[in-house]
């Protein structure tokens, strides 16, 4: 008795499915993009910030292709342009397109390098996957394919390299060391747009057109990162940019094209709050205007606070500062419930050691003095009896 799937025409070829499966890759399909993948949200295309840590807790594991992300920090430090240069260098590791508006060459060879113990992970889990899948063979199988079959080992050997290959590219966030360079790419460099400071035109139209020819004349399958840092900062910027018609028809007009490139273009900002701090109308609107918000509120450098800021072990790293999310990307336009801080409502802080940055959930230490809290209660850290009784 012949049985044939329901919903399913006879005599229907394969060749009408394999032909749109090739259109498809050769039109540019955004899973064929490299250095993304689908958001476990709703599916839409995400690439890394550069920061594991921060990737976590935006919603969808990645910052959403055609979005932007503004980072505000107070104080006169610079943990803000740490992740614009963990977001730039993480672009040109994947081969994206790299834009960055308002600085020079300089700031390109500061960028982290890539661990080196990274390169040979693909090697080694392919290697373990490989003696695993080897261990599930029967032993009087494990020899059947090499009697006579000497023509047949370079074809094993080929197809292992193209295995491993194919794994190197699929790392979505790669690890960055402080301490180290990048190696900056020879034919893909970094873009570095100049402001106008003539009064009588806008400092940011040069970022638009740069980047409106960048997204026309390149590859529709190749990804642009637009890297804005220390925004209407007066080091950078000329006295006029910090006009709200200039600066808010910029990000006006950044929105409407992150929005026409929505699977090429993804963006990341920062601000000095204490410049343009988040009371003042201007800093709100911008901050409506960009699609996803952070602040970082770094401690006070007094070494005794420093000594008691954060649920730091021994062994662990003293945070720097707390981390708030302001709004995340899509979920906000869609209703899903844009504030929050981190993921279940808990505090987050950011440690900056000498080699990397790191956001995680922050508590407060035990109260001095506290000897039970710090134990954890009782003498083996749990219940005695004599707790438990009435």
């Amino acid at each position: 008795m012949a049985f044939r799937k329901r919903n399913v025409a006879i005599g229907r070829t394969t060749q009408s499915s394999g032909s749109e499966h090739s259109d498809s890759t050769q039109n540019g399909s955004p899973s064929s993009f490299p250095g993304t993948r689908p958001s476990p949200i709703d599916g839409r295309l995400t690439t890394s910030t550069g920061t594991a840590s921060l990737d976590s807790i935006t919603g969808h594991a990645g910052l959403p292709v055609g979005h932007s992300i503004l980072v505000e920090e107070s104080g006169t430090t610079d943990y803000g342009g740490v992740l614009l240069k963990y977001f730039a260098a993480e672009g040109l590791s994947q081969g994206h397109r790299v834009l960055v508006a308002g600085l020079g060459e300089q700031w390109g060879r500061e960028l982290p390098g890539i661990v080196a113990a990274e390169a040979g992970d693909a090697t080694k889990k392919i290697a373990k996957d490989r003696d695993a899948d080897k261990m599930k063979i029967a032993w009087r199988y494990e020899n059947l394919g090499e009697f006579g079959a000497s023509g047949r080992a370079p074809e094993r050997a080929s197809s292992s390299n193209s295995a491993i290959a194919e794994d190197q590219p699929s790392v979505f966030c790669h690890t960055f060391d402080l301490t180290k360079r990048f190696i900056l790419p020879q034919e893909n460099p970094i873009t570095y747009i100049q402001l106008s400071s003539a009064p009588a035109v806008s400092p940011f139209a040069p970022i638009l057109t740069t980047l409106s020819q960048s997204l026309s004349n390149s590859s529709p399958d190749i990804i642009h990162r637009l890297v804005v840092p220390a925004i209407l900062s007066p080091g950078l910027y000329p006295p006029h940019s910090t006009n709200p018609s200039h600066v808010l028809q910029f990000l006006h007009s950044l929105r409407s094209i992150l929005r026409v490139h929505s699977s090429r273009l993804a963006t990341m900002l920062s601000i000095p709050l204490d410049l343009h701090p988040r009371t003042s109308s201007l800093t709100r609107w911008m901050e409506h205007l960009c699609d996803g918000v952070i602040t970082l509120l770094p401690f006070p450098h007094d070494v005794s606070l420093a000594a008691s800021s954060g649920a730091a072990t021994q062994k662990e790293e003293k945070p720097q500062g707390l981390v708030k999310v302001l709004k995340v990307p899509v979920q906000t336009e869609r209703g899903m419930g844009g504030m929050f801080g981190g993921e279940g409502g808990e505090d987050l802080a950011f440690t900056v050691s000498r080699k990397r940055f790191a956001i995680r959930a922050f508590s407060l230490p035990p109260v001095e003095g506290d000897e039970e809290g710090q134990r954890g209660g009782g003498e083996g850290g749990g219940l005695t009896g004599k707790d438990m009784e009435f």
